[in-house]
C-alpha cells in the first residue's frame, strides 16, 4: 500500500523523493480545470523544475484517445524510464494518468496529487488506474499503487459545490459500509464547514487505506468498496451517453445508487425499513432528485451486464444488512430493480 501524507508533510516527502531518486525528469498532469484553478497552489509548494501535460477536462475525456495523446507527449520530451509523473487533479486525471504512467516504457513512478475532495477520499488512494472503453467505465487498467499520495485540503477553496458534493457522497459511502456513526456525523454536518473536512477526509482515507490493505485485488473483503456503484456505474454511464439524459458527476450518480441499493438491501439483505429510509433522507437533503423515463430505466438496465463485478453473466451487488455492515456478491431480481427506481422516484 502506498503511503499517504498530508499538508507541508507530503509536500516535503515530495521535495525528498525527487532528490533521493533522481529522477531524470519530472511531468505534471493537469487538465484545464486544475490548469487554471491548482497550479499556482502546486507551484506554491513545488520548486523543482518539471514540464507541463494537459488534457481535456472531464470523464467524457477518460479514453485510450488522450493517452495516446499523452504516451507521445512524454516520449517526444525524452521521459525515460527514470521519469516521473505527478497526476494533479480529480478522479479522471488520477485514473488515467496513473494508467499512462502504468504503461509508458513498461512502467515509470507516478504520485497522485488529488484536487477534488471525491479524488482525495476515493480515486487516488488504491491503485485502480484505467479509462472508460466504449462507453462503459473503467473497462481497461491496472491496479498499481502510485509511489505516494499528498493530500492539501487548500486545494479545495477552487472547488465548485457540485463537485464538493460529488466527493461527499463517497464520504457517506464509507460510513455506511464500515462506520454508523461516521455516517451519522456526516450526516448532520453542513457540507462547506472547512473546519471538519480536513479530520474527515482523514477519517475516509483511512477507512478505505484499512479495506485495501486487506484484500488489495479485490478478491473479497474490497468489494464494499462498491456499495452503490453497481446501479450508479450504470446511471452514470448513460448519463454520459445519451445526449438528452441529464450528465450526472460520478458522486452524483453514486448516490442516486446508493439510495436505490437501500430498497434493494431491505428486500434482500434485511436492512431495516428505517435505516432504508434514513439513508434514502440523508442523500435527499444533499442531492437534487433525478427523473428516469422508461427509456432510461431500460437502458441503465441494460448496462448492469457489463459490470466489472460480475461472475458468469450474473450482476452481483453490495449490499447492506445495518448501515455499516455491508454484503457481498448478491444477487437481485429485476423485479427488485424496478422496485428500487420506484423507491427512489416516490
Amino acid at each position: 500500500m502506498s503511503t499517504i501524507f498530508y499538508h507541508a508533510n507530503g509536500w516535503k516527502q515530495l521535495s525528498v523523493t525527487i532528490v533521493e531518486k533522481d529522477y531524470s525528469s519530472v511531468f505534471v498532469l493537469v487538465d484545464q480545470n486544475t490548469k487554471s484553478h491548482c497550479l499556482s497552489h502546486f507551484d506554491q509548494h513545488f520548486s523543482h523544475p518539471y514540464t507541463l501535460l494537459t488534457m481535456d477536462a472531464g470523464e467524457a475525456n477518460k479514453h485510450i484517445e488522450t493517452c495516446e495523446h499523452l504516451w507521445s507527449s512524454l516520449s517526444e520530451q525524452g521521459a525515460d524510464r527514470n521519469s516521473l509523473l505527478l497526476n494533479l487533479g480529480g478522479g479522471v486525471v488520477t485514473d488515467l494518468g496513473g494508467f499512462v504512467a502504468c504503461t509508458y516504457k513498461r512502467g515509470i513512478d507516478f504520485i497522485n496529487i488529488p484536487t477534488s475532495l471525491l479524488a482525495m477520499v476515493d480515486a487516488s488512494v488504491g491503485g485502480k488506474t484505467g479509462v472508460d472503453f466504449q462507453g462503459l467505465k473503467n473497462q481497461i487498467g491496472i491496479i498499481r499503487e502510485p509511489a505516494f499520495v499528498v493530500i492539501d485540503d487548500g486545494f479545495l477553496t477552487t472547488l465548485p459545490i457540485n463537485e464538493f458534493r460529488s466527493g461527499y457522497a463517497e464520504m457517506l459511502k464509507h460510513g455506511l459500509i464500515a462506520d454508523a456513526d461516521y455516517f451519522s456525523n456526516l450526516a448532520t454536518e453542513q457540507l462547506n464547514v472547512k473546519s471538519t473536512i480536513s479530520n474527515n477526509i482523514r477519517h475516509s482515507v483511512e477507512i478505505k487505506h484499512k479495506v485495501i490493505s486487506e484484500d488489495p485485488y479485490e478478491k473479497g473483503l474490497r468489494k464494499i468498496l462498491n456499495y452503490g456503484h453497481t446501479l450508479g456505474h450504470a446511471i452514470e454511464t448513460h448519463s454520459l451517453n445519451h445526449p438528452s439524459a441529464q450528465n450526472l458527476l460520478h458522486g452524483e450518480a453514486i448516490a442516486i445508487g446508493m439510495v436505490m441499493e437501500a430498497e434493494l438491501s431491505y428486500r434482500t439483505t434485511n436492512l431495516s425499513i428505517g435505516e432504508r429510509n434514513q439513508i434514502k433522507a440523508v442523500f435527499s437533503s444533499i442531492f437534487d432528485s433525478i427523473s428516469f423515463d422508461d427509456s432510461d430505466r431500460s437502458a441503465i438496465k441494460a448496462l448492469l451486464k457489463h459490470d466489472k463485478k460480475n461472475k458468469s453473466s450474473e450482476v452481483r451487488f453490495v449490499l447492506l444488512k445495518a448501515i455499516g455492515a455491508p454484503v457481498i456478491d448478491c444477487l437481485v431480481s429485476e423485479e427488485d430493480i424496478d422496485a428500487a427506481f420506484r423507491f427512489y422516484a416516490d
